[in-house]
């Protein structure tokens, strides 16, 4: 199971089913209901004809025809009417009873436009919000994976007061970053002038030049009879190490793959293997890989998905990642809005993911 937010044209998503934003005649009408009907063909309204229209907030299903799913499920949404007449709980209904009529299907896979934000004018912020709401709601009894389909030009807007304060942060961060690579000491250089004679005139800075190309190249000289040295020294050191270390003691010495440490932290945690799929929003098949081969690497992303859904603190991410080659950048966004929510102790990735989608950013997990 997994939440995905995708743009796209929903009419060419390759899917069980996808959700068609309907009117109530179920005849056909404009915006993604328009589209559909144009991409399905003909037979599709032919089909709709016999259903008898769909009430708001209800769902009914047909055969997909031109379409490259299997099923179109009609709901109806509800027209915004200020918010104060029952448009969330109908909203609401709306995907849940789509999801419920999936499963009935068998459907593994299904694919939603925002319902009721077009024409309808239902609040993009407000309206994303219920659709994920009512996803969260189902997926935790049920496995499917859902897509939420923006096209391309429709904009994705959070709340404004979520949006300010993350732009505010992710600016002062970068700020703090750059002040303190600014106030970071240059590395000290080796200085021969010292030693120079006392130049009375210009044409002693020949006979000067000489003497400190001189003390460079004795310089480079030590270090380099220094670094071999060392170097000796440190193949020496090996050659004996390998003779005497044991196995036993380099299995001991060894640290924890990434997949050791999770899932001494999943125990540590008392969560189920099924909690920490679920709320890291990934696959239950790519966790098994996780579980299964303690030398998986996951991607950035899976592993901060899974980091995010134990709850861990920003030292304790670093570390988890930092086992599977990873590291949260100082400079990039992606990594500060993850800082963000995790120094906000808000561990909803769904949240975090509605925050990665608008700054057009990959998504935790999926």
């Amino acid at each position: 199971m997994s939440i995905k937010l995708i743009r796209g044209d929903i009419t060419r998503i390759k899917v069980d089913a996808i959700v068609n934003a309907a009117n109530r005649s179920l005849l056909g009408g404009g915006g993604v209901d328009g589209a559909i009907h144009y991409a399905a063909g003909p037979e599709l309204l032919e089909e709709c004809k016999m259903l008898g229209g769909c009430k708001v907030g209800q769902a009914k299903i047909t055969r997909a025809y031109n379409l490259p799913a299997k099923y179109v499920i009609h709901t109806v949404g509800p027209i915004w009417r200020g918010g104060n007449k029952g448009e969330e709980q109908l909203l609401t209904n709306c995907y849940i009873n789509s999801l419920e009529l999936a499963s009935k299907y068998k459907v593994a896979t299904i694919a939603f436009p925002l319902i009721s934000s077009g024409a309808y004018g239902y609040p993009k912020d407000k309206a994303i919000r219920v659709a994920m709401n009512a996803f969260k709601t189902y997926l935790l009894d049920n496995d499917i994976d859902i897509f939420l389909v923006l096209y391309s030009d429709e904009p994705f807007k959070l709340p404004e007061s979520l949006s300010s304060e993350i732009d505010k942060y992710i600016a002062e961060y970068l700020d703090e970053q750059q002040q303190s690579d600014y106030e970071r000491p240059m590395p000290q250089q080796a200085c021969f002038y010292e030693d120079l004679p006392k130049l009375e005139d210009d044409k002693n800075l020949y006979s000067a030049e000489i003497i400190m190309e001189e003390n460079l190249l004795d310089d480079k000289l030590r270090v380099r009879k220094m670094m071999s040295l060392r170097s000796r020294e440190r193949r020496m050191r090996h050659v004996c190490a390998e003779e005497t270390l044991k196995l036993d003691d380099v299995m001991n010495t060894r640290e924890e793959t990434f997949s050791e440490r999770l899932l001494k932290l999943i125990d540590q945690k008392g969560m189920t293997d099924v909690e920490v799929y679920k709320r890291a929003n990934i696959d239950r098949r790519l966790f098994s890989k996780i579980r299964i081969s303690n030398r998986y690497t996951p991607s950035k992303k899976t592993a901060l998905a899974l980091a995010i859904a134990l709850s861990l603190d920003l030292d304790e991410t670093i570390d988890l990642i930092g086992r599977a080659g990873y590291t949260l950048s100082n400079v990039l966004k992606f990594d500060i809005i993850i800082r963000f929510f995790i120094e906000k102790g808000n561990y909803d990735i769904f949240d975090i993911n509605e925050v990665l989608f608008a700054y057009d950013l990959p998504l935790l997990g999926c």
